[in-house]
């Protein structure tokens, strides 16, 4: 066990340090210097040259690519993101100050979906009419093919615009939660109920099933005690890695939705070239990412100890 959580923890320090290279190398060649779109236009073009030049200097972006680089990733080594250039504040009170509402939103989508998701799957396989099981099984593609932020702009037109009821904008309040919570977990319940669904079907055909149904046992004691336990492993699988998304999926809700958070520092830091706080983000949803992908490799072993004995011998 000791050796595969080192070899998980070597991986996730590269999936890190590939997210930070690749963040800053993409910023790196967009055109545009960061100093004179933190001061803007007009300022930049009256201010002289030799005042830019300091504040340049200060930041350090009249270096060449490579040492910047290297002083962002040392400072990075000692858990220092570095100060945002348009705030003039360190990225991690930065962030500190904008991730709490995105994670509320996030969350808020993870319950909801993962109930929708998990209610549909079992419907599906418990409901035998023809007529009622059809379109069921039709909902999760359905789910899966409507993009994330057009579900948003269908519930602001029918449930805020028409009918008024919920707000559509703001974040004051749980009722301004329910639309851009709705919009995070649609995708997520779409995509757990497809993939629950089918491992009940397997589970379902097992000969135990069969034997317990024999014996008397109830569909509802059923599913609870032996088949959602024995489907969910792939089903964790899935809502492990949604999990890093709605992360993402929170940033686009967010600005449809006109809510602070992750999604507002974003769009403003990428707008201004605030490079230290666009990596901030980008290594806050790996590790994220990396931490969720861990979790769930314990928890397969929590669910099936086969699992966990093989991990324990590798």
């Amino acid at each position: 066990m000791v050796r595969y959580l080192g070899r998980r923890l070597v991986s996730a320090a590269l999936v890190l340090w590939a997210a930070f290279t690749g963040t800053f190398l993409l910023l790196y060649i967009v055109p545009g210097d960061p100093v004179e779109m933190m001061l803007g236009q007009e300022a930049a073009q009256t201010m002289p040259k030799e005042q830019i030049a300091a504040l340049r200097a200060e930041f350090g972006t009249d270096r060449p690519a490579l040492v910047q680089y290297g002083d962002q990733l040392w400072k990075l080594l000692h858990l220092d993101l570095g100060d945002s250039l348009q705030q003039r504040i360190p990225v991690a009170d930065v962030l500190s100050g904008s991730l709490p509402p995105t994670l509320v939103l996030a969350g808020a989508g993870l319950v909801l979906g993962v109930l929708l998701g998990v209610g549909l799957a079992v419907l599906i396989r418990t409901v035998h009419a023809p007529w009622l099981r059809g379109p069921l099984q039709a909902l999760p593609a359905l789910g899966v093919a409507m993009p994330t932020f057009w579900i948003g702009l269908i519930l602001l037109q029918f449930l805020s615009f028409r009918w008024g009821l919920f707000p559509a904008f703001g974040d004051e309040g749980l009722d301004t939660l329910v639309l851009p919570a709705f919009t995070l977990a649609v995708p997520l319940a779409a995509v757990t109920a497809q993939v629950l669904s089918a491992s009940l079907a397997a589970t379902l055909d097992e000969p135990y099933v069969q034997v317990l149904r024999a014996k008397g046992v109830g569909t509802v004691r059923l599913f609870t005690r032996h088949v959602l336990r024995n489907a969910a492993l792939p089903t964790l699988t899935t809502v492990g890695v949604w999990v890093a998304q709605l992360l993402g999926g929170a940033v686009l809700t967010e600005t449809v939705f006109s809510r602070r958070g992750l999604g507002q520092t974003a769009e403003l830091a990428v707008s201004a070239r605030d490079v230290p706080v666009v990596q901030g983000i980008v290594l806050l949803s790996a590790l994220v990412f990396v931490t969720v992908s861990l979790a769930v490799d314990l928890l397969y072993g929590v669910l099936d100890p086969r699992i966990r004995l093989r991990a324990v011998t590798a």
